[in-house]
């Protein structure tokens, strides 16, 4: 008695997958289109449909002149023979980081906020400030960059300006300690320097 009913079971189970596998017309139709159609255009040039015509469309599609008139506004080049050498950018990533630490532990000290809470491990710093938010900085060794994820801005990546002696932002040409002054002060209501 029990064989049958696992049986009877199985078998209502195969049914709906049966069903759903079983070939449709309409489907055969569909995939017969489909097929047909990318034979004919995609794979064939054609009169109506040429590789030039696909070739330009995708050109302008993929090099639309940019809606930003000035060059301040966009991101600035990357002049890759002023990327640092490795030794270089850890010693002054780490200066960086390590400087923000302390400062941060002092304003942390000065300031009453629930769920504050400085932390450096593994090379990554955060800073929480409780309901307010939670900042990570961290170094991107690769790209020779600080990165910065900020519960007001989002992410940023910093790159090392020689001309500035600082850490800035490309899209924004802003300083790593500036934006978090200037946030830090928005989200608790306390000046801080970080310079």
């Amino acid at each position: 008695m029990a064989s049958s009913c696992c049986s009877r079971k199985l078998l209502l189970l195969r049914l709906p997958i049966y069903r759903a596998l079983k070939p449709n017309s309409s489907l055969t139709i569909k995939t017969s289109f489909l097929s047909t159609f990318t034979h004919r255009y995609l794979r064939e040039p054609s009169s109506s449909l040429s590789k030039s015509y696909l070739s330009e469309v995708s050109r302008s599609f993929c090099s639309r002149s940019s809606p930003l008139h000035d060059a301040s506004e966009g991101p600035a080049a990357i002049d890759y023979r002023s990327l640092l050498q490795e030794d270089e950018y850890h010693r002054l990533a780490n200066a960086t980081i390590h400087d923000l630490l302390d400062k941060l532990e002092e304003y942390g000290d000065s300031v009453d906020i629930d769920g504050f809470d400085v932390d450096y491990g593994n090379e990554v710093l955060t800073l929480k400030f409780g309901s307010l938010g939670t900042y990570v900085i961290n170094k991107q060794t690769p790209n020779r960059q600080i990165w910065m994820s900020s519960p007001v801005s989002g992410p940023s990546r910093f790159d090392w300006d020689q001309n500035s002696q600082g850490w800035i932002y490309r899209r924004t040409k802003a300083n790593l300690q500036k934006v978090l002054e200037d946030e830090i002060e928005k989200l608790c209501g306390s000046a801080i320097n970080l310079s």
